[in-house]
């Protein structure tokens, strides 16, 4: 079946659940009265949270919220509130609230949400709100931690916190509950960041709610704290860093941008209900608001995907929201490997393996930018959101919406030159920030530190203090002992690549060490399993102490040298200088040994499965050894203690170790089982 015959199906007019569109478009509507609006905000913009408390229904038990009952009745208070901003121009307005938002991170953005509810475009107002539940939920974060430790996570357990409770009141909290926080409500936050809500089934007189309460909410702050003495010091916004070589895609062109306009119109992909959410996107990527662009291709791309997942799976009323009983069908489980049920899940296998390993660097991978996450809790600064990232999804959404048009159109599409090199790019595409992809990054960056340590020469003098201190027990019996792991991991280099044989005539730094070869070897990244993933995680860590070790070992050589020269170092700095010196000469080969059996470790990284429980608890202690070991050289190393002496014992009971779990043959280049390659000239 064609790509573009798979998602056509009956037209779908709503992504809502009978309930779920019940609640959010009709019941606050069923009770037609008029409320006084100085009942609910006083003429110098004070909230009255009575008004909305005293709407707030318990079931008989009084044990719970009686969501439905309280939705009814909130909405002519929710209608009165739209009416009064309507009514207020944007001066009057910033006069009567701005004061009281200021506890946000973010209080700018209320000025863009009352001129979106000002402009009337559903799109704007649900994108408003989306950014305004980001922000409430940082702020309310911020004042958790006046008092609580540790954030939850989930906007969910942050309003049911008993901290907050403490901070607002709990009938305040029942309130926002009903609005924001939990899947029986409005759930605002999450049918829009989910995007199940497509933009005329959000009423606007929530979004003016919304923006009332929060400006209630720093009134009771600001009460909170003059009687609590408390600082306020909300947590800085956070600005994504620069993608480096984790931008695959170019800049997106004006050509770029014409196809995708015309693409999205025909692409079975988008949902036609959606298609506004799409456009809107467009206009704020061309108006340089990359933030606001990336926020609706995030929500749309997770909308057009569940409607996939759904298909491929034969699950359609996944499609839909949730009831409170039943787990919402969110990116987690749409990019997971395997359903809530255990079986395999077809996705994946659909997009195939580059297309799940941009979505996974993007939204997934601790260590990547995790646009979503950070999106929508509120914790990035929205101006500085990087174009770069913007970029990346917009040129993935065009390769993706082209697998859903017909044939004829894409292959027409195809042949422009901007297309085809996107479209190359994205079946191409490997994981740039999965632990593998950053571990091989990380191994090549240090070795490229520690080779430009023998350019930092010597000052005459001190090679001559060196040379009598050469050949002692100890420093032979490292280099003695650093020649036979180095043969030993030589003979487990894959095929093809071939090595110089005899290390014994040869100089340290004229040692092959093959890791650029060995980093082009493929590594599955896919659904790792937490075995591998443990694993990851240590030699990652003991690569960025080898980098921390090569940093410092660089920083104090320059150091000491020029203060050697300019004749400032005292008797037993300078002595000190040449047990660093004799210790460089040392730790250059050690640290480059240790990154060549990171990287051939990690192209034999999924052996790791193989290994019984107790195989694996061991191979993870002796990882653990070397990490330490690393640990300790930084330590002393540091420009505090320059303890150079014990580098050299620390460095020989390291080797030890090294070789004798190595004549174990237990680590993974042992258990791989794979043909050997001779060391030839």
């Amino acid at each position: 079946m064609a790509m573009e015959q798979i998602l056509l199906e009956d037209p779908i007019t709503t992504c809502l659940s009978p309930s779920v569109y019940d609640m959010i478009c009709k019941l606050g509507f069923e009770v037609r009265e008029s409320c006084d609006i100085n009942s609910i905000v006083t003429q110098n913009g004070e909230v009255c949270w009575k008004a909305a408390t005293d709407c707030v229904v318990y079931t008989p038990s009084a044990q719970a919220l009686d969501y439905r009952a309280s939705v009814r009745r909130l909405g002519p208070v929710c209608e009165a509130v739209h009416l009064h901003l309507s009514s207020m121009t944007k001066g009057q307005f910033e006069v009567q609230y701005a004061p009281w938002l200021q506890w946000t991170s973010s209080p700018e953005l209320f000025a863009e949400v009352f001129d979106a509810l000002e402009s009337l475009q559903s799109p704007a107002i649900s994108l408003s709100l989306m950014k305004l539940t980001a922000c409430l939920e940082r702020a309310l974060g911020d004042v958790f931690l006046l008092i609580g430790k540790e954030c939850p996570f989930l906007l969910r357990d942050l309003l049911a916190s008993e901290e907050l409770a403490q901070v607002f009141g709990l009938p305040v909290m029942d309130v926002l509950r009903i609005f924001v926080g939990s899947p029986c409500g409005l759930n605002l936050r999450n049918v829009l960041w989910h995007g199940f809500a497509s933009p005329h089934e959000i009423p606007p007189m929530y979004c003016s709610m919304m923006v009332v309460l929060t400006a209630g909410l720093g009134q009771l702050l600001k009460s909170y704290l003059q009687q609590s003495e408390l600082p306020w010091a909300p947590r800085p916004l956070i600005t994504l860093p620069d993608l480096e070589d984790g931008a695959v895609f170019p800049e997106v062109t004006q050509e770029v941008l014409s196809v995708l306009e015309e693409v999205m119109k025909k692409s079975t992909f988008i949902l036609r209900t959606m298609l506004p959410y799409w456009e809107v996107a467009l206009v704020k990527f061309k108006s340089h608001r990359f933030a606001d662009c990336a926020t609706l291709l995030l929500t749309q791309l997770e909308a057009g995907l569940r409607r996939l997942f759904a298909t491929v799976n034969k699950c359609p009323k996944r499609l839909l929201t949730a009831e409170s009983t039943a787990l919402y069908t969110t990116l987690d489980e749409i990019l997971a490997k395997h359903l809530n049920d255990g079986e395999i899940n077809q996705l994946p296998l659909f997009l195939g393996e580059p297309a799940m390993e941009f979505l996974w660097d993007f939204l997934n991978h601790q260590q990547g930018p995790r646009v979503r996450d950070h999106l929508s809790h509120g914790e990035i600064n929205l101006p500085e959101f990087p174009k770069e990232i913007t970029d990346q999804l917009l040129a993935f959404s065009t390769v993706l919406l082209l697998r859903f048009v017909g044939e004829e159109l894409a292959s027409v599409l195809k042949e422009k030159a901007a297309i085809k090199s996107l479209v190359r790019l994205a079946e191409g595409y490997s994981a740039r920030f999965h632990p593998v992809s950053l571990l091989r990054k990380q191994v090549l960056s240090c070795e490229e530190s520690i080779r430009a340590w023998p350019l930092l020469p010597l000052p005459r003098e001190a090679e001559e203090h060196v040379a009598r201190l050469e050949g002692s027990c100890e420093t032979n019996a490292c280099n003695s002992l650093m020649i036979k792991i180095t043969y030993e991991l030589y003979h487990h280099i894959p095929e093809n690549h071939c090595v110089f044989p005899d290390l014994d005539h040869l100089p340290i730094e004229k040692w092959p060490w093959p890791l650029r070869e060995l980093s082009s070897f493929r590594v599955p990244t896919l659904f790792c399993p937490r075995a591998v993933l443990e694993v990851l995680a240590v030699l990652q860590h003991i690569g960025r102490r080898c980098a921390d070790v090569s940093r410092q070992v660089a920083a104090s050589w320059v150091r000491r040298r020029r203060q050697w020269a300019e004749k400032t170092l005292r008797s037993r700095q300078r002595q000190n200088f040449v047990y660093m010196s004799r210790s460089v000469k040392l730790l250059s080969p050690v640290l480059l040994l240790i990154l060549l059996l990171i990287a051939l470790e990690l192209v034999n990284i999924h052996v790791v499965l193989g290994q019984s429980i107790d195989e694996y608890q061991q191979y993870l202690k002796f990882l653990k050894s070397i990490l330490q070991y690393t640990e300790n050289l930084v330590a002393h190393t540091s420009p505090k203690k320059n303890k150079w002496i014990e580098t050299i014992e620390l460095t020989h009971t390291a080797l030890l170790r090294i070789w004798t779990f190595s004549e174990k043959k237990q680590m993974l280049i042992h258990l791989a089982k794979k043909s050997t390659s001779k060391a030839v000239l």
